[in-house]
């Protein structure tokens, strides 16, 4: 196994300092980057274990703190264990922090973390590839039609809101995507029904975008969360499966 030297980071933006999650092979040889966008619940030891396994696969990846206007992380008291239904007030502190970071406000801080990235000696030249969970797949798919010179490949995992009747809709980027993309999606998920699915296709295959989409049957959303009640471990292992073969293709 490869060792990869994870460490803090501190990112400046135009409205003060992201903290965040480095890991990289340490063999000292650049290597595509990874952005990966967290879930709602922020950057925590679950994320950080992340993306130390994408590391080990070969990868330098960055983990910011999203919620960074609100605080370094962890922004929220989190148990070690998360059961929402169990913990109702944490949902109660975690939306009006989600719902003030505006898709305008995540895509200035996204062209941030990319130049930030295109400057480290730890990443190789070329474009890079995004991974998201949760609000994080909304993230990834905004993120590959506003910087599409930078991004080669884009991946969301249990996302919601993907395609709604919203002016600032995340499928409406469609017609700037050129990374080739791949979601997996939630079994029965609430925040992304069928018609949602649809809408999105029909977006992207009318863009000429490659992608594919797979519904996991049995998992819920929040699948690979493996701190969560709502970890689906054959979901999770499809989820990796499918992700490494995304890099492999693109890289």
């Amino acid at each position: 196994m490869t060792s990869v030297p994870g460490t803090a980071v501190d990112i400046p933006t135009e409205d003060g300092v992201a903290d965040a999650y480095l890991a990289h092979p340490g063999d000292g040889v650049p290597r595509p980057a990874v952005l990966l966008f967290q879930d709602a619940f922020g950057l925590r030891p679950q994320l950080r274990s992340m993306a130390d396994r994408l590391a080990e696969a070969g990868y330098t990846v960055l983990v910011p703190n999203l919620f960074y206007r609100h605080g370094p992380a962890p922004v929220f008291d989190l148990p070690e264990f998360i059961d929402p239904d169990a913990r109702p007030e944490i949902f109660e502190k975690i939306v009006p922090v989600m719902r003030a970071l505006t898709p305008e406000l995540a895509m200035r801080d996204a062209g941030v973390y990319l130049r930030w990235l295109a400057d480290r000696p730890e990443v190789a030249d070329g474009p890079v590839a995004l991974t998201g969970y949760c609000m994080g797949a909304r993230l990834s798919l905004l993120t590959a039609g506003t910087y599409p010179e930078r991004v080669a490949a884009a991946a969301g995992f249990h996302g919601g809101r993907l395609a709604t009747d919203a002016p600032d809709s995340p499928h409406l980027v469609a017609g700037r995507i050129t990374a080739e993309l791949y979601f997996g999606h939630a079994d029965g998920d609430p925040s992304l029904p069928p018609e949602q699915i649809e809408r999105l296709a029909t977006a992207l295959t009318e863009a000429g975008v490659r992608h594919r989409f797979e519904v996991y049957d049995g998992a819920p959303h929040g699948f690979t969360q493996a701190d969560t009640a709502s970890y689906h471990r054959e979901g999770d292992e499809r989820h990796w499966t499918a992700l490494l073969d995304l890099l492999k293709r693109t890289f």
